[in-house]
């Protein structure tokens, strides 16, 4: 049985779930065509608009990204972004487009496994404290410490007295980080139902995407409901004057995106670093210089 023929397999409308498979699938390599397009080679492109809009909007985002960052450095801020979402719900492909033309110097990424046995016996913030940013850097949390409100609770990870504990200290854990000086901003990806098991099917029947599909993924699908219930109750518990949620609705990817990336800018007074002109230096060259060749059997071969 082939990939798209298993489709039919599954009790669903197997002509309109392969054309959202392919959709899918062109959309997953829209980061590859993204530089493409940056670089002036823009191919072929079906829903050619479409695109075009939607590629620009999202290099002039970039660019102010890029302006950001600058300001975030020469400032000195602390910027922590919390991006939370139930399986497939798209964190990672904004995070992605954020983080592409930044410095991973100053703009960094934290996506923490499940603790070990020590840090299991550590204060439970104790992990993600080690990760959070130094004057002038920006960290983006793909998953936070709100793992205990969602999948700790529905997966039975952590004992009631934890799960209540977690409500009491996180409003609290949140007031010192912003007391300190360091900006917080949280993000919660709101998709559908029907939206999930789509982007599922797309995993499991996509050779590129297989890898992102966990037995803990499977088992959030069957345990939907109770994901909803607890998602409910962290917004309720958590939604504080000094770090309120911001749910972005990401059943549109794309837009998702867009609607991601220019709310984060709106967050932030940032404004536009002044630098000298970059000026390239002319190249030293000297007389008694030689450059050895390099022996051919050292060449990566060139295949392409």
């Amino acid at each position: 049985m082939s990939n798209l023929d298993a489709f039919s397999s599954q009790g669903i409308d197997r002509d309109a779930d392969i054309r959202r498979f392919m959709h899918d699938l062109v959309d997953s390599y829209d980061e590859e065509l993204e530089l493409e397009i940056d670089d002036g080679e823009s191919g072929g492109l079906v829903d050619r608009e479409a695109r075009r809009l939607y590629f620009r909007e999202l290099f002039r985002l970039q660019g102010e990204l890029v302006k950001l960052q600058d300001w975030v450095q020469h400032t000195k801020q602390k910027v922590v972004i919390l991006f939370e979402g139930r399986d497939a719900a798209g964190k990672g492909g904004v995070i992605k487009r954020i983080t592409q033309r930044l410095n991973p110097r100053v703009v960094r990424v934290a996506a923490l496994p499940a603790p070990n046995d020590r840090e299991r016996t550590q204060w439970y913030f104790q992990r993600y404290i080690a990760h959070l940013p130094a004057a002038g850097e920006m960290v983006l949390f793909d998953r936070s410490w709100y793992n205990r409100a969602g999948v700790e609770r529905v997966m039975g990870f952590c004992s009631d007295e934890e799960y209540e504990e977690f409500f009491r200290t996180v409003p609290d854990f949140e007031r010192m980080l912003v007391r300190s000086g360091t900006v917080l901003i949280k993000y919660w990806f709101s998709i559908t139902d029907e939206e999930q098991h789509a982007r599922f099917l797309g995993r499991i029947h996509d050779p590129l995407k297989q890898w992102k599909l966990s037995p803990m993924d499977l088992e959030s699908r069957r345990r939907w409901e109770e994901y909803t219930k607890a998602k409910e109750i962290m917004l309720e518990r958590t939604h504080i004057p000094e770090a309120p949620w911001w749910v972005v609705q990401a059943v549109d990817k794309k837009k998702a995106r867009l609607n991601c990336i220019s709310h984060l800018l709106d967050q932030l007074p940032y404004a536009e670093v002044p630098h000298d002109p970059v000026l390239l230096p002319a190249r030293v060259r000297n007389a008694d210089y030689f450059r050895h060749p390099v022996p051919a059997e050292m060449y990566v071969p060139e295949k392409y």
